[in-house]
């Protein structure tokens, strides 16, 4: 069956061609597995609350017939402003248009949010462009650049809220634009396309813009919620949108909710986030969480940026989904929001998840990984621009970013093919990694650090959990004993390090976690494979008798091979097969031109065959603590034969992402 919706259509409707439903909402009541729902150019200021899924070979499509041309925004006009002073306009809402959920009255807060000033879910846009909330009315009179954001000039944009009984009122300084004029909007609703319950699956979201949403924050410890989302559910398939403009979270591949273990560190207080969290993966195990039940969903070729927490989120709830061809940019942003669960991507237990052909930059933070990032495969992505702009005042240590942050995992966790310029390329708090052909510009940060929780007298490891192999069961928890990572056929090359950056993490007291020296240096002191294994012998164990059981807790091993390192970047003291050039200057410059980029580097004249040839599955191993291989989530080897492009390599490879017929400069990398 195909139901039409058309927003200029008038009331009654019945989804037929001729008569076409005027909402989405009114197809999504009825639709049933099979069905298709075709909706035509326009805005569409409704919430849509799937009734139903549909089932693998029956899927619901809902589609728009004009790619981008259906507009499903949780956004309302306001056109009933009245001069306050100066450039400041007053508007006077009734509450009855809110209904249950006022964005007015909802504060962002949660477990790791770490704001400095409390904000609301609402926001007030001039020409689809959000303003930034000030804490009283004199703030928004007397507007001042706030140089933590990334784009300071249009700080002084500046909107205020109060209650005024039975309403809700907001000043807003529109700079001299008349908002009786010009379009502005105002945040209404929490969700734009999203159940309201869960188990609703097998939902294709086809062609929409999906825009300002009053969405919450979203940590691992409390329900997750996007402006678009399966919750909870299985086979969603999220394609060719343009995601934009959450308060939060544009997409949400996670977690239902769990009322008693609801933000429960930053509510009851007792218990620290890491034992709720471990609690909440606990409880999600007794309450069904496996492969067949939950995740494996798509979300490709989207347009996804100007969120304000995330353009993707996902704990538990995304395990074993492909993100693929999305262009995920300018996450974060305005710095008014903080805490520990910023990204472009923010992942917990990305199990089995693949994330492919992705364009990350201009976002606090390009990928987090954070906990279980098992059988995770991060390939053929391209990462920059993912630390704070020049001159920008970098307001706490986690907006300092980098291009992909692994915390806490035991892995395995594979990175190939991908091309990471910003200045800091990684933050490595983990274990169970292996990083192969990546072109990699930028530093490795918090290298053997960042893993425990921050007590002062007691020791405070965080215990997390691995599981059985391409399933969701717990196999065990362990602390992070660092090391446990591979580095195959990698260029690195050192780029100019940014003064402001290191001035920052010195004034912090982080100058030796957040290094920007290229390169596999921070793994000095870490032991080769022979010298780490050579401790477990039987003879070894007698000479350890006595002595404790230091020696399994130590740090893991490294391997490494084929590596080429350039302009001053550096390897450890135990790297083997690699190149290494003193004498050459290298450049890597990527340019935009239109909407493409263009890499221009000159690396390739004095690169070298790999010294250690092809690298497979074979030669990885695997990971440690839950004794699993870096492989295919369907359990079938990787040989890394093939580059960023998907050509074949020679029988004689070379480091980095582009095998050697690709060497035909400039390079195109934009995959959106």
């Amino acid at each position: 069956m195909i139901y039409y919706v058309d927003q200029k259509a008038g009331r009654g409707g019945n989804g037929s061609k001729e008569r076409p439903f005027q909402y989405l909402s009114e197809a999504a009541e009825i639709a049933q597995p099979g069905d298709e729902v075709l909706a035509a150019p326009g805005i569409y200021r409704e919430y849509v609350n799937p009734k139903r899924g549909g089932t693998p070979e029956k899927p619901i499509v809902y589609r728009s017939v004009q790619p981008l041309g259906a507009v499903i925004t949780g956004a309302e006009q306001v056109k009933n402003w009245v001069h306050y002073e100066g450039s400041v306009w007053m508007v006077k809402i009734s509450n009855g248009l809110f209904g249950s959920y006022n964005p007015y009255k909802t504060i962002i807060a949660g477990d790791w949010y770490r704001a400095l000033d409390d904000y609301h879910t609402g926001e007030v846009y001039l020409n689809g462009k959000s303003l930034y909330e000030a804490p009283s009315l004199d703030m928004v009179l007397h507007p001042e650049i706030d140089r933590r954001s990334w784009d300071p000039d249009f700080t002084i944009y500046k909107w205020f809220t109060r209650q005024d009984g039975d309403y809700t009122v907001i000043y807003a300084n529109f700079q001299g634009a008349d908002p009786n004029k010009e379009n502005v909007e105002i945040n209404v609703r929490r969700n734009c396309f999203y159940p309201d319950k869960t188990g609703v699956g097998y939902i294709t979201l086809s062609g929409f813009a999906v825009k300002q949403a009053a969405t919450t924050w979203a940590p691992p410890t409390a329900y997750q919620e996007g402006m678009v989302g399966p919750h909870w559910s299985k086979g969603w398939v999220i394609e060719d949108c343009e995601i934009s403009h959450s308060k939060c979270s544009g997409i949400s591949l996670g977690k239902y909710l769990q009322p008693e273990n609801e933000n429960k560190w930053s509510t009851k207080l007792v218990k620290d986030g890491t034992q709720t969290e471990r609690d909440a993966i606990c409880q999600a195990q007794r309450e069904g969480w496996t492969k067949e039940t939950i995740g494996s969903h798509i979300v490709r070729r989207c347009n996804i940026h100007d969120c304000g927490q995330t353009g993707i989120v996902g704990h538990l709830g995304g395990v074993f989904s492909v993100i693929e061809d999305n262009h995920i940019h300018h996450i974060n942003n305005k710095q008014n929001l903080a805490g520990a669960e910023i990204g472009g991507i923010k992942m917990h237990a990305a199990i089995d998840v693949v994330i492919r052909r992705n364009h990350f930059h201009h976002c606090t933070r390009g990928l987090w990984l954070d906990w279980q990032a098992q059988g995770t495969r991060v390939t053929q992505n391209l990462f920059h621009d993912n630390v704070p702009p020049k001159g920008t005042e970098i307001a706490d240590s986690l907006a300092l970013a980098e291009d992909i942050f692994i915390e806490v995992s035991h892995g395995p966790t594979l990175i190939d093919n991908n091309i990471m310029l910003s200045q800091c390329a990684c933050r490595v708090s983990t274990q169970g990694i292996a990083f192969v052909h990546n072109l990699i510009a930028g530093s490795f940060t918090w290298v053997g650090a960042g893993t425990d929780n921050g007590g002062v007298d007691f020791a405070t490891p965080r215990y997390t959990p691995y599981h059985v192999p391409h399933r969701t069961e717990i196999a065990g928890f362990m602390t992070i004993l660092h090391g446990d990572a591979r580095f195959y056929n990698n260029i690195f090359i050192q780029q100019e390090a940014r003064k402001d950056l290191e001035d920052y993490a010195e004034s912090v007291g982080m100058g030796k976690e957040v290094q920007f020296v290229c390169g596999t240096k921070p793994y000095d002191g870490y032991p080769d494979a022979d010298t780490y294994f050579a401790q477990f012998t039987p003879e070894a164990a007698i000479d350890h008798a006595g002595k404790g059981r230091d020696i399994f807790y130590d740090h893991l091993p490294i391997y490494t091979g084929g590596n080429a390192y350039f302009n001053g970047a550096e390897p450890c003291d135990t790297e083997q097969n690699f190149q290494m050039d003193k004498e050459h200057e290298i450049f890597v410059k990527l340019e935009q031109k239109g909407e493409e980029y263009y890499l221009s580097t000159n690396v390739y004249e004095y690169l070298e065959k790999s010294s250690c040839g092809f690298v497979c599955t074979e030669t990885l191993g695997e990971a440690f603590e839950p004794e699993q291989r870096f492989e295919s989530a369907d359990g079938t080897p990787i040989l890394f034969d093939k580059d960023y492009y998907g050509r074949k390599h020679t029988l004689s490879p070379i480091a980095g992402p582009f095998a050697e017929e690709s060497i035909v400069l400039p390079l195109e990398v934009s995959r959106v």
